[in-house]
């Protein structure tokens, strides 16, 4: 679907049908919005980050953002297309939980090894962190991104390898009810 601004054939909003949630006539309204907004055709890695950062003004968006980002632009050439796009919105907003949780392991594995480390978790609890300020209260054991880290590994770390696999990440997310609640953050808004 490129860099081109112009109108979806066919044969792509099909394809966007059967990858998303979304119906044709939702798809077609949000490549209007997206073209709007991108007239080039994709969604810089600044822009995006711009955008993201209208959400959190407490805080900085900045490193989570990038992050997001890095999991969005799936062909990795450093920007976001229509396609891309549509297709991460699709599975954060109308995701079942499964998606969700898929979604999820991709951006806490950093270096896409297949597993989720202590450091790669950090990196994004700490970026979360920085993005939301002070605004929320947290629980003793949460108070700071190592405390939370450590325990998510006491919950998720099941075999104590200090790497978390794709199904530990599964079981003990649909065991945390706070980690499925902030998952399913966006459902039904779009």
């Amino acid at each position: 679907m490129g860099k081109s601004g112009s109108k979806l054939n066919q044969k792509q909003l099909e394809e966007l049908c059967d990858k998303t949630h979304f119906s044709e006539k939702e798809i077609v309204q949000w490549h209007k919005s997206f073209v709007r907004d991108c007239p080039h055709g994709a969604l810089s890695k600044e822009e995006f980050i711009q955008i993201y950062q209208q959400f959190f003004p407490f805080g900085d968006a900045t490193k989570f953002a990038s992050f997001v980002f890095k999991v969005f632009d799936e062909n990795q050439d450093g920007a976001i297309e229509f396609d891309e796009y549509v297709k991460a919105l699709s599975v954060t907003s109308r995701g079942n939980l499964e998606e969700k949780l898929d979604w999820a392991f991709r951006l806490y594995d950093l270096d896409n090894d297949g597993f989720i480390t202590k450091s790669e978790m950090l990196n994004i609890v700490d970026a979360i962190y920085t993005m939301v300020g002070n605004m929320v209260q947290l629980p003793e054991d949460e108070r700071t991104p190592e405390k939370r880290v450590d325990k998510i590994f006491r919950l998720m770390d099941k075999d104590r390898d200090d790497r978390i696999t794709q199904e530990e990440f599964h079981e003990g997310s649909k065991a945390d009810p706070s980690i499925v609640q902030a998952l399913s953050l966006y459902d039904g808004l779009v």
